[in-house]
């Protein structure tokens, strides 16, 4: 039994809840249970982070208003009043912000109603207010250049058409100019006709074969040398990055060594492979590419490649194409050539579908693949567009951009094709010539999209006279010549197959400058590749040349051995028993010239063959008393002049 005592202070306490109000009776239960308790102070919780998110969404909102009217003022403010805003300026900024965004909704000039049946002095009214607020807010600033559209304060970009309502009476007219297809502009003013924009120094170019990808290498070539850029170059001074093979990061000189920091062009010859190169270029890269026309690009494999596998057997491109390319059989080495080599080229498969729905997937993923990676795609047969194109995507100059046309067929070694052979080509390269036809499409709307016909034609006439004026002061003929007609060795393009490359000749009273840029002009792929790899990489360059002539004095102190220790073992067989002593004394000294002979051939390494045969012939009169030492002289005059390889 309790207590009397607890006994009566529970009776005092129930009639103490039963008397009381019946929302005090609810708070008390709810707070004197521990577990109600937690609940309470949970709901209270949660219904205050509630409110402070609401309140950051006005907050959010309010901020969002006010600064879509601050980035609109300063796009419509005049030019001498863009520059770096300091920190005083800001706060200023802020506040005529504020204010305005404060004002009625149908008094502000850049979010009214427009409305005919509105005031048309009220309208001028509220843009005077306006402007006398900008004006206290910038009557202590400077001129500055104009700014790009695309690094408007904080983010603010525009859209893909932008249009924006005019800038009261006395602002001046700004034109934006779209110059490439992730909706960045550049902000040109008519005071000021600079246009800003950054050239792009991360370039990534894959080099397709015969495309004119020679001409696009030497632009790259010469930009990035005279910018003091660091190229991407292929490892052990080879001309390619080990094509056909995929790339891979440690094909580039300086990656596994770590001796290079930072590449800027990557542009020689591989197969694509986005992930490992990423691995070599920043992120920030520009990535772009140049296809041809798969009918003209067959006829010039046809004819550079005929030492394939798939083209060795066959006469010409026509039986090729009759036969059903019998002869092509896609495992045996360098066949890839002879069927949609763009596809492979930019890494993909290029085996051709077995029908048209077949067709139709591969090709759509073969084009979605290469514009997920190549936001540019240049067209050799519009060759001069496609470089007015690339000067605007990479922010570059007509100068820069300015060539000559390198690795080029001679006329006499082409050939134009039949409708026939031109419908067979079509379906042989079936993938290429999907891939060709959807990004000749989109290369006019782009072009139509950023500069329109007629800035494209301006710029492309600008182009073309610079090119004949460069022409006029470099070359001797005017134009391309024949190899045979190349005067310096040291400029003579690389032959291959059947194709006649061609080459140029400088001009003779050009002075040190001028011949320094035009000989960059000229300069064939692997003579440029050459020099630029000396220059990036001169221990590399000159360890190689140390090592080259180690090997080259092994192998000549190995020649001389093996030719006298040839010599002496003809001249004791040669030597008959039955001999006088007279003509053994003869023989000595016959086989003394000879020794001197041999030693003189092996060190004199580039001695003409007429010389050779014409000691031969004096040590022949001076042993005619022994029949069998003839015999063995005249089989060594014949022997030594056919052997070269066992001289060098």
């Amino acid at each position: 039994m309790l207590p009397p005592q607890r006994i009566a202070g529970r009776e005092r306490r129930a009639f103490h809840w039963r008397s009381a109000s019946p929302w005090t009776t609810c708070v008390r239960v709810a707070c004197c249970s521990r577990l109600r308790f937690m609940w309470f102070a949970l709901m209270v919780l949660t219904v205050l982070c509630v409110a402070l998110q609401m309140l950051g969404v006005v907050r959010q909102a309010r901020s969002a208003k006010v600064l879509k009217i601050v980035s609109e003022q300063l796009v419509r403010m005049p030019p001498e009043i863009h520059r770096p805003i300091k920190h005083n300026d800001w706060e200023n900024l802020w506040s005529v912000s504020a204010a305005i965004a404060e004002e009625p909704a149908d008094q502000h000039p850049f979010i009214q109603r427009r409305d005919e049946s509105e005031n048309p002095r009220s309208e001028e009214r509220s843009e005077d207010v306006l402007e006398d607020k900008i004006k206290k807010l910038t009557s202590t600033t400077k001129a500055a250049p104009p700014i790009e559209a695309n690094k408007l304060w904080l983010g603010q970009e525009f859209p893909n058409q932008p249009q924006r309502p005019a800038f009261p009476r006395r602002a001046p007219e700004i034109k934006i100019t779209p110059y490439s297809d992730d909706n960045k502009y550049t902000v040109k003013s008519q005071v000021d006709n600079t246009v800003t924009c950054q050239p792009k120094n991360h370039v990534v170019f894959l080099k397709t074969h015969k495309t004119a990808s020679s001409t696009i290498l030497n632009i790259l070539y010469r930009y990035g040398e005279s910018h003091n850029l660091t190229f991407a170059l292929p490892l052990n001074m080879h001309s390619q990055l080990f094509y056909p093979a995929f790339f891979a990061a440690h094909f580039v000189e300086g990656v596994r060594t770590r001796s290079v920091k930072e590449f800027h062009i990557l542009c020689n010859h591989m197969r694509f492979s986005s992930q490992e190169v990423r691995k070599v270029m920043p992120k920030d890269t520009f990535y772009f590419s140049i296809l041809r026309n798969p009918v003209a690009m067959m006829e010039s494999l046809f004819v550079y490649y005929k030492a394939i596998p798939a083209f060795r057997a066959v006469k010409s491109l026509e039986d090729f194409l009759i036969q059903g390319g019998r002869s092509y059989n896609a495992s045996l080495p360098n066949n890839h050539y002879a069927r949609n080599i763009l596809t492979f080229d930019f890494g993909l498969d290029n085996t051709a579908p077995e029908n048209d729905t077949e067709l139709d997937r591969r090709s759509a993923e073969v084009i979605a693949a290469i514009e997920r990676d190549f936001p540019l795609i240049l067209i050799s047969e519009y060759f001069d567009e496609s470089l007015v194109l690339l000067k605007h995507a990479l922010c570059w100059t007509l100068d820069d951009v300015s060539s000559f046309r390198l690795n080029s067929r001679s006329e006499r070694s082409r050939r134009p094709l039949s409708a026939e052979t031109t419908e067979r080509v079509k379906e042989w390269n079936s993938l290429d010539w999907r891939l060709y036809q959807h990004f000749n499409n989109t290369f006019w709307k782009r072009i139509y999209s950023t500069l329109g016909r007629a800035k494209l034609q301006q710029e492309v006439e600008l182009l073309r006279a610079k090119r004949r004026n460069l022409e006029q002061m470099c070359l001797q003929e005017g134009g391309a010549v024949d190899p045979a007609q190349v005067q310096d060795s040291s400029l003579k393009p690389f032959q291959y197959g059947a194709a006649v490359i061609q080459g140029y000749n400088l001009r003779l009273e050009l002075n040190n400058d001028t011949r320094q840029l035009c000989q960059r002009l000229i300069t064939p792929e692997l003579q440029y590749t050459s020099a630029l790899y000396t220059k990036q990489f001169p221990q590399l360059v000159a360890a190689r040349a140390t090592a080259a002539k180690k090997i080259a004095a092994s192998r000549n102190t190995a020649t001389h051995r093996a030719v006298k220790r040839n010599i002496e073992t003809n001249v004791h067989t040669a030597m008959p028993n039955n001999t006088s002593h007279n003509n053994t004394n003869k023989a000595i000294v016959d086989e003394h010239s000879l020794h001197i002979l041999a030693y003189s051939v092996v060190h004199n390494e580039r001695q003409n063959n007429f010389d050779v045969t014409r000691h031969y012939k004096e040590i022949k009169r001076n042993s005619h008393k022994h029949t069998a030492r003839k015999h063995f002289i005249n089989s060594n005059i014949h022997k030594e002049p056919q052997e070269p390889g066992l001289l060098r």
